[in-house]
């Protein structure tokens, strides 16, 4: 998928040199687009995370913005990331809220029926 190779076009190619990375495009008559100033909409991103659920052949009903920030601190648990590294990420205010983003990760680690699973 070589991620950071395509959040690097992504920023070269707005112009991105500081401020916001997902930002909102302004369309312009000729069905062209430029990028705003302005960080996407939440409306913006839950749709952007529906339409590439629906891609990949799954109901998007149950996906959104959420999604994104729930799978990353998700993963991060599962790869023994540090909880005050991926607080860094995430911002949560609260360490109990993030904790239960852990908890769920480990849910079926070491778990007695792991054969069966």
């Amino acid at each position: 998928m070589r991620p950071k190779a395509r959040l690097d076009a992504w920023v070269q190619q707005a112009g991105i040199v500081d401020g916001f990375l997902f930002r909102g495009l302004i369309r312009g008559k000729a069905g062209e687009a430029t990028v705003s100033a302005l960080p996407m909409s939440d409306r913006a991103i839950a749709r952007l995370v529906q339409a590439r659920v629906l891609a990949t052949g799954y109901n998007p009903a149950g996906f959104a913005g959420h999604s994104l920030r729930a799978g990353f601190l998700t993963a991060a648990a599962r790869s023994d990331a540090s909880i005050f590294k991926m607080r860094e990420v995430s911002r949560h205010k609260s360490m109990q809220v993030l904790a239960d983003y852990v908890c769920d990760a480990e849910l079926f680690r070491d778990h007695a029926g792991e054969g069966f699973l």
